[in-house]
This record gives C-alpha cells, structure tokens and sequence, in this order.
C-alpha cells in the first residue's frame, strides 16, 4: 500500500535500539556476577544500598517509564503508536491465507520468511502506523457518507451487474475473517492515509526531460533496407561423411541425450469434471432464477440525496423547514455541504450501506424529501431525484447458465468427501490406481512424459487441469510415494503417483543418427551463412551499393518502416534488437527467425514522434512517471515521519508473533 522502508542485510538493523549494556547474553552475566557477590556480608550490604536506591528511583520517575519502552509483546513502536505480537501475527496469518488462496496452496511460515514476507508486512504497518500517528495530529477525518462511497467503489464488492452487492460485500468479508466494523474501521483509516498521502502527491509535476526521454525508448521508430538470406543462399552442401556424424555427435553428446521419463498416474477431481456428470431440471433451474433475480440484470437505480444530522433534533427542524418551502439544497448550502457530500449518485438499494436509509430511499416518489430517518451513522433526511427501472434477463437466455451454477454447487461439497475417502484408502497402504478402481473415479496414466510435459517421440501430452504443478511433483517424487493432492483453481483436487522411472541416459548414435545428420547440416548452414551476411556487411561498409550486392547475390532489397522497441511482427525480436543497437546509415547482422537465417541491414530512418499533450500515449507516460514519484515521495516522508516520531523494532517479540525462534 506504501513504500517499505529500506532494510540491511541484518534483519532490523536499522531500527535496533536495545543498548549493549542490556542485550541478553549481557544481562545474564550481570546477574550472575550480582548473585556471586551477595553471598558474602559486603555484598549483602552493597545489594542493600542498590535496592534502595532502585526504589527511590522508581518513586521519583514512576516505574512506568522504566519499562514502557519495550515489552515481550510489543513488536515494534512508530511514536505513541504500538504494534502488538497479537496485531502482527493477526494480520501476517490473515495476509498468508490470502496469499494460499491466490496461488491455490499453502504458504508455510518458513517459505514466507525466506521471502522477507514477516519484515516487509512489519514495514508496512510501521509506515501505516506512521502515516495514522501524523494524521490524528493533523486531526484528518471522513464523513461517513463518504466513507460509505469509499467502500461502495470498491470492486471487490460488486456483482455482475458492475454494481455493489450487500451480500458479495458480506461473504468477502466473511472469506478474509473480517467482523463489518473491524472492516469499516481498517477503511477508514486507509481513507484519511490517502488524504494525507494525495495532499503530498497532488501536485507532482511530470518532469519534460524524463517525459521525452520514455517516450525517445518508447515509440522511437527505425525504418531499414534489407536482404535475407535463407537456407537456399548457402549453396550445396556435401553430405557428411561417417567420420563427421560421430564427430559431430561426440562433440555434441549433452544436446542428444535422452531425458529422464516417468510413468505417473494422475487421478483429478474438479467441479467442472463431476458437474458433467450431474442432470439439473427446468424447475431446478427456475426456482433458482426467482430467488435471485437481481443476479440476471440491472436492479432499479436511483439518484439519492442525503443529509446526515448530528441528532434528531437538527433533522426535524430541517424537515420542517422543507415542508415549508426551503430546498434540500439550499440546507445543504447552508451547512457548509458541497455537491459531492450530500449526492449518492445513481445507485442500487443493495449497494447501499444502511438499509434503513435504504429502505427509506426506495419507498420515496421522484422529488420527495423523507421525513428524517434514524440511520447507523446519524439522523438523515433523503431525496430521490431520478429512478431508472429494474431491468432483468429472460429466463430462457440464461437458463443453461443457472444450470451449470447449481451443477457446480452440488459437487463442491461431493469433493470434500471424495478427498477424505481418497485420502483413507491412500492412508490403509492402496496405491492410486486402486483407490480409483475403488471409489469408481477416473484415473489418467501418463505412460512417458519428460520434466516439461513431452512424450519420446516430441510431442507435448494432451493436456489436464495443474499438468505443471503435477510435473513438477512427480519430478521430485519417487516411485510409489504418496504425495500431497494439488489443488487448482475452483477448489479442485489432483493425487498423483509415480508409477515408474525411466532415468536420464547417453543415446547411441545409431538411436538418433538422423537427428544428428539434421543437427549437422543446420549447423554448417548456419555456419555459411554467417559467413556470408559478414562478407555482404563488408562490402556495405567499404562503399558497395546495396542495390549491387543485391544484384551480385541474387537477394531481393526489402525495407520495413515503423519498427519499435517493443517489438513488431514483421520483423524478429533479434533483428529489433540489433536494429536499435545500429546508428542511423548504419550496417548490421542479425540471426533472422532461426540460426538458418541471417538478415543484413541498413538503417535509414530514425525518428520520434513528438509528445501531443492530450494523446492516451502522453497521458500514460504522465501517470506512470507520477505514479513512480509519488510512490517515491510518500516513501520518504514516511521515512521522515518515523525518524521524527522515532520508531524501533523488537526482533524477538517479532519471532514470537511467527512462530519463530531464537533472537534477531
């Protein structure tokens, strides 16, 4: 969300602020020197005095000051502002579970440290806490109002209609864990962050000199002049002689190597495979349809203004008021409300927060006020300025989908109990094919395939849901080992065993003497050709026309303008390169689509088109450069903020709240 502050090498170094004097290994043999010497009659006295002057040093400076600047549950603190063991670990195992359902797996808590997961998300709650820590002096705040849109436009929230759906906002809610007011409170704290953080960035001004030099890299265009030579300009080529296929092949072993082939069976189940299998009626299909209307087109809209009062008092007077002619404007006006403070916009009753106001909202005619309504956030009154009826898709249109739907839902939960069948069958000592034959499941034998999905004979195995993430556990299993189901996308389940191992080995050359006669006459093309393109740069350079040498190569002069870095289909990407790697009137060779082409050219053109300031093309250079900026800027007044607020880290406490052990 904000630049993380910059780390050492050594974890938190930066923010270490335990003293020497108290580090552990320190404090230790302080005590055991002080437990020594209180053994003997001057010790005793000498402990005496220390003791007392301990307890007049606590009731002179309060005992609370000696102790608050750390304790063991304390992770880190930016000012005023403590970041607890139980805040950390709350959110570092609600962003884990985040990220294993992004990649369809579990992050354990090593493989996350040793991507510095635990001190990035520590970095980033210290900027945040930095950022609400300066805020709150600055005494920021949102209406909730706005607050309300702020959530409303989250598109995480809306349905197919493009639209906010209390109910989707629900169950995402209730998928990350999170209570409404837990989440309407992260919210608005994340709203008055972007106050404090768009005041710093508003006004970044794009730099002219880094704007035309992204656009010179971007859309500088090149035009050439060209001739291509191609398998049939290397001339003839003698066929290679007995002596020279086994020189070739010995020098050549490693690329006609046989690779290492497995035998794995394969036993998926995911929805999509057991919904085929499950018949839905019409009925079905309807009953569906009616009790979700709202799914099947765009729900009536309507343009909502709203007056939230500080009590219910203010709002019947105001109420009074319009009944006696006054505008709901001209209240707004008055109390100081801008257009977009008190005006919703055209919205759905479901994207609506507070469904008494949106109740309220619905039941009103085009142009009533409401009388005031007791809503969550306060007492309002309500206008409706314009309605746009409900429109809804026929049944007919989208019965086949509805059909899939419920197909869908029905074997999500046959899933769950399949996988913990597979799994005791799996458990009792059954190898895969015999649990399969079992449970009456279908179970896919992949006879031979190699590390990236190809059979002996080249050709890529058909292909199966998570083929890679099963490639790459057979590759690291063995034989009759039981592995881990994969999980893919949709919540779907794929066993796999290694059934046998065909090992990695030298081939003979017998076993692939026409791959090596074909390897050797595409080197020796390769090799003439170059040859040739160089000959043919030479004479370019020295003066020749390359109309002439052309003329004296049988070679056809092509050109082709327009060319970008970027790329372009009508030339290939090594060609590109070399072309933007030339100066204008230049000459240069390039390997063509393969190493059996080359392509001699000429560069003729070089130019830029200049920036139009209201292009997409300019737009798009302007934000990503401000966007970089401003990301820039906010990170070094978080910076700032915390070296002024002072911030420090507890590494052990931070072990403590990731399972770990040991001290930082």
């Amino acid at each position: 969300m904000y630049p993380l502050a910059p780390y050492d090498a050594a974890p938190f170094a930066p923010h270490a602020t335990v003293p020497l004097h108290l580090q552990p290994a320190n404090v230790a043999f302080m005590l055991r020197g002080l437990r020594k010497v209180s053994t003997n009659w001057l010790g005793k006295i000498i402990m005496a005095l220390v003791v007392t002057l301990l307890i007049a040093a606590f009731g002179v400076w309060g005992i609370n000051d000696i102790f608050r600047g750390f304790g063991l549950s304390t992770v880190a603190t930016v000012g005023g502002t403590e970041i607890t063991v139980d805040q950390f670990r709350n959110v570092y195992n609600d962003r884990l579970q985040q990220l294993g359902r992004r990649f369809n797996r579990a992050i354990t808590s090593e493989q996350a440290r040793a991507l510095g997961f635990d001190r990035q998300l520590l970095g980033e709650l210290m900027s945040d806490a930095a950022l609400d820590d300066r805020a709150r002096r600055m005494r920021l705040g949102i209406s909730d109002a706005e607050l309300g849109r702020f959530i409303r436009d989250d598109p995480a929230f809306h349905g197919l209609s493009g639209q906010f759906e209390q109910q989707r906002f629900e169950q995402t809610l209730a998928t990350l864990g999170y209570t409404e007011q837990r989440f309407v409170a992260q919210k608005r704290r994340e709203a008055i962050r972007g106050q404090l953080t768009t005041s710093l960035t508003g006004g970044v001004a794009t730099p002219k000199v880094a704007s035309d030099a992204i656009n010179r890299y971007q859309n500088e265009e090149r035009g050439i002049d060209y001739v291509k030579l191609d398998r049939s300009k290397a001339g003839t080529i003698a066929p290679p002689t007995a002596d020279d296929l086994a020189k070739y092949f010995n020098d050549h072993k490693l690329q006609f190597r046989a690779p290492e082939y497995r035998k794995v069976m394969v036993l998926s189940l995911t929805p999509d495979e057991l919904a085929r299998t499950v018949e839905v009626s019409d009925a079905d299909a309807q009953k569906a349809y009616d009790s979700r209307r709202d799914r099947y087109g765009t729900p009536e809209k309507r343009a909502v203004q709203q007056i939230v009062f500080p009590n219910a008092d203010d709002a019947r007077k105001a109420a009074d008021r319009i009944a006696a002619g006054t505008s709901l404007d001209a209240i707004a006006t008055e109390r100081g409300l801008k257009a977009q403070d008190f005006d919703l916009g055209l919205v759905a009753k479901s994207a609506m927060l507070d469904p008494a106001i949106a109740d309220a909202a619905f039941a009103l005619k085009p142009g009533q006020v409401s009388a005031p309504v007791q809503g969550r956030f306060g007492t309002a009154l309500l206008k409706v300025t314009k309605i746009e009826p409900e429109k809804v898709r026929a049944f007919a249109d989208v019965k086949a989908e509805i059909k899939q739907e419920l197909a869908l839902a029905r074997v999500r939960g046959d899933i769950s109990d399949l996988h913990d069948k597979v799994e005791d069958e799996r458990a009792a000592g059954s190898r895969l094919d015999e649990v399969a034959q079992k449970l009456k499941l279908p179970l896919r034998t992949v006879d031979s395939t190699d590390r990236s999905g190809r059979a002996p004979d080249g050709k890529s195995v058909a292909d199966f849901p998570g083929a890679q993430d099963v490639l790459n556990g057979a590759f690291a299993s063995d034989i009759a080992v039981e592995n881990d189901p994969v999980q893919v996308a949709g919540g779907g389940l794929i066993w796999y065993e290694v059934a046998s191992i065909e090992k990695s080995r030298e081939r003979t050359l017998d076993e692939v003497k026409d791959k090596v006669a074909a390897s050797w006459r595409d080197n020796a093309v390769t090799e003439r050709l170059a040859a040739k393109a160089t000959e043919i740069a030479d004479k370019l350079r020295a003066g020749t026309s390359l109309k002439d040498v052309a003329a004296a190569n049988g070679l056809k002069i092509e050109n082709a303008k327009g060319l970008k870095r970027k790329g372009s289909e009508a030339m290939p990407p090594d060609v590109i390169d070399a072309v933007f790697r030339t100066a204008k009137d230049g000459i240069g060779v390039s390997e063509g689509k393969d190493a059996t082409e080359r392509v001699v050219f000429r560069v003729t053109s070089v130019s830029v088109p200049a920036l139009d300031a209201a292009s997409p093309e300019t737009k798009r250079i302007g934000d990503m450069l401000r966007n970089a900026m401003a990301e820039e800027l906010v990170g070094q007044y978080v910076l700032r903020v915390e070296s002024e607020l002072g911030a420090s880290i507890n590494g052990a406490a931070l072990n403590q709240a990731i399972g770990g052990g040991g001290n930082n």
